[in-house]
């Protein structure tokens, strides 16, 4: 029997026709996931009037939901399909979100262009963790901010998002992930250092409850031994 394919990126074209429709429970899932990442981040930011970059914003859950906050939103990502069922989503509501195909690895934006970068469910799935830690700190100002979450590497977070989340519960199609590209706190924080940022606390984020159509919700949970969140604040000295 082959083996499944890991950290297979398809997946965001494969249902980008059906992104805002909430047919596809895996699809929910990331919906469901945006409050609990947003109502932490809140804290750390005030969106109004700020340029923000949602990196990886796939069909663009999280740039709507920044958009509403007053942000003057970016999104980038490499799923073609994805990005146009966004921008197609965005237009209908008479929303002003530019959105772009594109990589971390190679952000297409001047030096300095953003107050904030928002990168959640994707360092664990780039080719160069270093490279996108040092285009986000180019593309922001002096002082902006890094605010992201990310997947633990350990036999726990592997047993909760491969054998659980993938193959028992399909929260996520089988081959979304691989373990192997999960990244440790200590690694991150030591390639935001490298960058010239300043790592603030991780937390972790999980479920908390269970909607009516008995998908999960997310918030802040004890311990970061699974998905972690967390911000990092560029230095506001020109150049830096």
């Amino acid at each position: 029997m082959p083996q499944t394919a890991r950290n297979n990126l398809e997946i965001y074209d494969d249902v980008a026709a059906q992104w805002w429709s909430d047919d596809i429970r895996w699809v929910r899932t990331l919906k469901n996931m945006v409050p609990g990442r947003l109502g932490w981040f809140d804290t750390y930011i005030d969106w109004q009037g700020k340029d923000v970059l949602d990196l990886g914003c796939a069909g663009g859950f999280m740039a709507e939901a920044i958009d509403d906050r007053g942000a003057r939103v970016t999104g980038i990502d490499p799923a073609s399909e994805a990005i146009a069922a966004a921008r197609a989503h965005a237009e209908a509501q008479g929303r002003a979100i530019r959105y772009d195909v594109g990589v971390g690895e190679e952000l297409p934006y001047a030096d300095a262009s953003f107050d904030a970068v928002v990168c959640v469910d994707v360092l664990e799935h780039v080719q160069s963790l270093p490279k996108v830690i040092s285009e986000t700190a180019r593309v922001l100002r002096p002082g902006g901010l890094f605010l992201f979450d990310t997947i633990n590497r350990n036999p726990i977070a592997r047993l909760a998002t491969i054998t659980i989340a993938e193959d028992v519960l399909k929260l996520l199609p089988k081959g979304t992930h691989d373990p192997k590209m999960f990244i440790k706190p200590t690694e991150l924080r030591t390639e935001l250092d490298k960058a010239g940022f300043t790592t603030g606390k991780m937390v972790g984020l999980g479920p908390r409850g269970i909607t009516a159509k008995g998908d999960f919700t997310f918030g802040r949970v004890p311990g970061t031994m699974i998905i972690y969140m967390g911000t990092a604040r560029k230095s506001d000295q020109t150049g830096a």
